[in-house]
């Protein structure tokens, strides 16, 4: 027993560093489409949700409804940039003020977490599960899981919400203490992905119950997880959607 105590010592930490600072292991985002609207040509993006009116040149699509099929950054344009980096959680409904629901300095360090399948493919929960493993190991910021709402802060959900859980989910929120936050994870959370609308499941979690932090990705990697919830609780800022600095890209 005792040359493991050694071998740890010897061997030091290895959880990843962030919040800390900036996570600089290879392989730990597969990157996100950068623009300077938070918009991509509808031109490279086999997913558009719309256009607005005006020369093709204008169309666009959500970048929530990114699946990482890399096909913008194939393309020769440079409208489409491609970052390195996983702070991609963006706050949802904020008032009229500007001001959102997040739980505060109470809860900064001590975060219960309950997180439900709403008929997720299994991508996304795979990503939640590496959260709470040594390599990213959320205890170390006291964010812990909780296998019931009647414990939990936040609501961490993924998938697009099938018919068969839109109870489940409402019921879950319901049970949840006050103050409490909805975090959507995933393409699918956010929009219904390649699954919705349709006639067995909705267009994401917000249709069913308010949506407080969206973190897109498909999947979204365990760090972007990890950013939205520290959005939650006021330690990290949300993503602003525009181009990040030249000092802010090298950081990434």
């Amino acid at each position: 027993m005792s040359k493991w105590v050694w071998k740890g010592l010897r061997t030091g930490k290895k959880s990843s560093h962030y919040p800390d600072a900036p996570e600089t292991a290879a392989g730990v985002s597969p990157g996100m489409p950068l623009t300077e609207t938070g918009a991509l040509p509808l031109e490279f993006c086999p997913f558009p949700v719309g256009e607005i009116e005006g020369s093709p040149d204008e169309s666009k699509t959500d970048i929530r409804d990114c699946v990482h099929c890399f096909r913008c950054v194939r393309s020769s344009s440079d409208r489409v940039k491609w970052q390195e980096g996983y702070e991609w959680a963006s706050e949802k409904d904020a008032d009229a003020k500007g001001h959102s629901r997040q739980l505060g300095a109470s809860f900064s360090h001590s975060l219960n977490i309950r997180m439900i399948d709403a008929g997720a493919c299994g991508a996304c929960i795979s990503e939640v599960k590496q959260i709470a493993k040594p390599c990213y190991s959320i205890h170390r910021l006291g964010f812990f899981i909780t296998p019931t709402p009647r414990h939990a802060d936040v609501l961490l959900v993924v998938g697009p919400v099938t018919d068969n859980m839109v109870f489940p989910l409402k019921k879950a929120y319901e049970a949840m203490p006050t103050p409490k936050v909805v975090v959507a994870a995933g393409t699918c959370a956010l929009t219904g992905g390649l699954f919705g609308p349709g006639f067995a499941c909705g267009a994401g979690v917000s249709d069913f119950i308010p949506v407080d932090v969206e973190v897109p990705g498909c999947p979204p990697p365990p760090l972007a997880i990890i950013h939205a919830l520290l959005v939650a609780v006021g330690r990290k800022p949300p993503f602003s959607g525009q181009k990040p600095s030249i000092s802010e890209r090298k950081a990434l």
